[in-house]
């Protein structure tokens, strides 16, 4: 693994272990030798990076020089902490991770007193009935949206009919029970509110509808809203 890489992995679990983090966790993390790890301690400290502790004590990343610093009161942080916890609920695993690297990179940004307010939140979030795990298409189905590409979908509505249209992918809505996809249908030729978990057999297609997405979703919110 070229250098670079490895100063990047390792940047990133100081940012995310539990603090103080032991080299054997580093080294495991990072997938070197922990005498290779001690050299690259002291290759992110040249670098500008405060980094506290010593081998046989365990590290903790207290100024992140890859990161400008961030300045939030203390209300702002817990209002990030609560919403990247709920992304973590709702999202699918790699929307989970996202938001947990998101979190650690924030913290990392932030003055050490606030940092405190971070990890020791007032608020918290929790379900007693926990919400369905997301369908297994739906990191296909955000990716389709950036890329503003055609979907070929099955789709089953609530009468049980079922039909094969193909979609263009406009907005993906977290509702309390379900997930939603905002779309426009080319088979009924019109915007269409479709079940992620009524949808089966989902499939990347080559056709691109760039640069449409942006208005065709400003005009079915319009729709909705009115």
């Amino acid at each position: 693994m070229a250098r670079p890489d490895r100063l990047f992995r390792l940047l990133h679990a100081l940012r995310t272990l539990p603090k103080p983090v032991t080299a054997a966790q580093l080294a495991e993390a990072t997938g070197v030798s922990e005498r290779t790890l001690y050299r690259d301690i002291a290759g992110l400290r040249a670098a500008g990076a405060l980094i506290d502790g010593a081998a046989g004590v365990g590290y903790a990343l207290t100024e992140d020089p890859a990161l400008p610093p961030q300045m939030f009161d203390r209300l702002e942080v817990e209002a990030l902490v609560l919403g990247l916890a709920e992304v973590r609920m709702v999202g699918d695993p790699a929307l989970a991770r996202a938001a947990e690297s998101a979190q650690a990179k924030i913290i990392a940004t932030l003055p050490e007193r606030v940092q405190r307010h971070a990890v020791h939140a007032v608020q918290q979030t929790y379900r007693f009935e926990p919400r369905r795990p997301a369908p297994p298409h739906l990191g296909l189905v955000r990716e389709a949206c950036w890329e503003e590409r055609a979907l070929d979908i099955v789709y089953r509505d609530k009468a049980g009919v079922v039909t094969q249209r193909r979609i263009w992918p406009l907005s993906v809505v977290f509702l309390d029970r379900a997930l939603m996809l905002l779309a426009w249908c080319c088979l009924r030729q019109g915007f269409r509110r479709f079940h992620l978990d009524a949808m089966s057999e989902v499939t990347a297609t080559p056709e691109l509808f760039r640069p449409r997405r942006v208005p065709l979703l400003r005009l079915f919110l319009k729709q909705l809203r009115g």
